[in-house]
């Protein structure tokens, strides 16, 4: 790691305009985080076309950083207060959370979670400065073979290993491929899939199915869903937790970091697996494990140290091997492709001022993170009083505006309802968007890396498995492949054994008779 370029980051970060969009970032993250339904990828989709007018690129990629990591904070809030996950990553927290609430222990809940939060977090920045120059000059040996290999990889693991049925992200993820061929072929020029429309010979811009299927799609569905269905917040005391709660959160914040930080830099991984993981853990751990679900303050600080552990090491793909995690990676991804940057290995030497600011900017604004998530609690519970109708219209007005003004184009605005009501179709039948998105964003990678590939290979496919690396990675591919295959067949293997079983048994009493 070089130390001087580590330290010119905090320089980059400590300039007024960079520190004011970083505090708007996390407050906003906070904002949306509080607000179930609508997410960071939603709104950071929302924002990208801020960044296109950004006059610092730095800046804008801070702030959107800011929304994703404060996110996880904010989804903490509706969690234990309202039993409503204001994040998919703060969904087991509603486990604890709410039942800690009722006990008149809401405060206390927030506050280990707000402390576990930051530690998980500060861990994993401490991990991302370490490992990421790392991970970055390894990555400099990487060639068309080995990205066709790891996106494909990426794209695989986003729909196997995420929540959901995995049948449908496969079908999502290949829809998904499919439209990111549409346009001019980047190799011969022939028009693919724009059935004559001038408008497609450019292709789908990201922006637009990105803002269809989060922003409007979201909007939509949660008018639906929160319709008619009032909620009063839980009241909030004893925001401090005691020490006796500290000693008891404590090795639940320390494993809950551990296991965030390692299933955050997977694809497919991210922060909802990663508390998923940490909440097992600590019921596995716990001597009494009852007590889970009626109020363990470990079921609060092990997932949420997790979910901020994942959120931040999440961005060592995106930033040194130029692969996002997951959707909300995706939109970071895009949003460094609209200023001029591309992610990959080259990024450290190329721009040590954006790669090191943006890691260094996570010390300061999760520090601020922990300074406003206390005492902004009781403005976002007043905030989860406002109704959806009002606040739909005001949300879905700023998309439209923000895909007019990317290419002033009216087409672009009926793409991204079509997105929408795709999106509202999709969230509606148990189709999840994000393994859609990441397949739309890493298609063309593939396509491109695939089609070098084989000129370097001069058509021969075996060029992939002979060279170590992708090679290596494909071996992963089929274990990916392979697992849910494998795990389907033994579940249906278990029940004829216990009936074969229990037949035998039945047939032993009989005899006995």
């Amino acid at each position: 790691m070089d130390l001087s370029a580590f330290l010119d980051g905090f320089g980059v970060v400590t300039q007024p305009g960079n520190l004011l969009y970083c505090l708007i970032g996390v407050v906003v993250g906070m904002l949306i985080g509080v607000l179930p339904g609508l997410g960071p990828a939603a709104t950071m989709a929302i924002l990208l076309p801020v960044v296109y007018s950004a006059h610092d690129p730095v800046a804008a990629i801070i702030m959107l950083a800011g929304i994703y990591y404060g996110a996880q904070y904010g989804g903490t809030i509706t969690s234990v207060l309202l039993r409503i996950p204001g994040e998919a990553s703060s969904v087991v927290t509603v486990f604890d959370g709410f039942a800690l609430a009722k006990q008149g222990k809401a405060g206390t809940a927030l506050g280990i979670a707000a402390i576990g939060s930051f530690i998980g977090a500060t861990i994993s920045i401490i991990g991302l400065t370490l490992l990421g120059p790392v991970v970055a000059e390894f990555a400099l040996d990487f060639g068309p073979p080995e990205y066709a290999a790891l996106a494909l990889l990426g794209v695989l693991l986003v729909a196997t290993i995420g929540n959901g049925n995995t049948v449908k992200a496969l079908a999502a993820a290949a829809v998904g491929l499919l439209l990111a061929t549409v346009g001019s072929d980047s190799f011969t020029s022939a028009d693919r899939f724009t059935f004559g429309s001038l408008n497609l010979e450019d292709g789908i811009d990201f922006v637009v199915v990105a803002m269809g299927l989060f922003g409007v799609g979201e909007i939509l569905y949660n008018l639906e869903e929160r319709h008619g269905k009032p909620h009063v917040p839980a009241a909030i005391a004893n925001i401090w937790p005691s020490r006796k709660d500290l000693k008891e959160a404590g090795p639940a914040i320390g494993r809950g970091s551990v296991i965030g930080f390692v299933l955050g830099v997977l694809p497919g991984g991210g922060a909802v697996m990663a508390s998923l993981a940490a909440y097992a853990a600590e019921k596995r751990v716990a001597k009494k494990p009852e007590r889970f679900g009626r109020g363990a303050i470990e079921g609060v600080a092990g997932p949420e140290s997790a979910n901020n552990a994942a959120a931040t090491s999440s961005f060592i793909p995106l930033l040194t091997i130029g692969i996002p995690a997951n959707a909300s990676m995706a939109m970071l991804y895009a949003a460094l492709l609209v200023v001029g940057v591309t992610p990959g290995p080259q990024l450290i030497d190329e721009r040590p001022d954006l790669f090191w600011g943006v890691v260094n900017s996570m010390y300061i604004g999760n520090l601020i993170l922990l300074l406003l998530s206390i005492p902004l609690v009781g403005v976002f519970v007043k905030i989860l009083r406002v109704r959806p109708a009002i606040l739909a219209p005001i949300t879905a007005l700023i998309t439209i505006l923000g895909v007019y003004t990317i290419r002033n184009s009216v087409f672009d605005i009926f793409l991204m309802i079509f997105f929408g009501v795709v999106g509202y179709l999709m969230k509606k039948t148990g189709f999840e968007p994000g393994p859609m998105v990441l397949a739309f964003v890493l298609g063309s990678l593939i396509e491109s890396s695939f089609r070098r590939s084989m000129l370097i290979f001069e058509g021969d496919a075996t060029g992939f498995v002979t060279r170590p690396i992708s090679g290596t990675i494909l071996a992963f591919v089929v274990v990916v492949i392979a697992f849910p295959l494998i795990k389907k067949a033994f579940r249906r293997s278990t029940p004829a054994t216990d009936t074969a079983t229990d037949t035998e048994t039945v047939q032993r009493e009989d005899s006995l008779r």
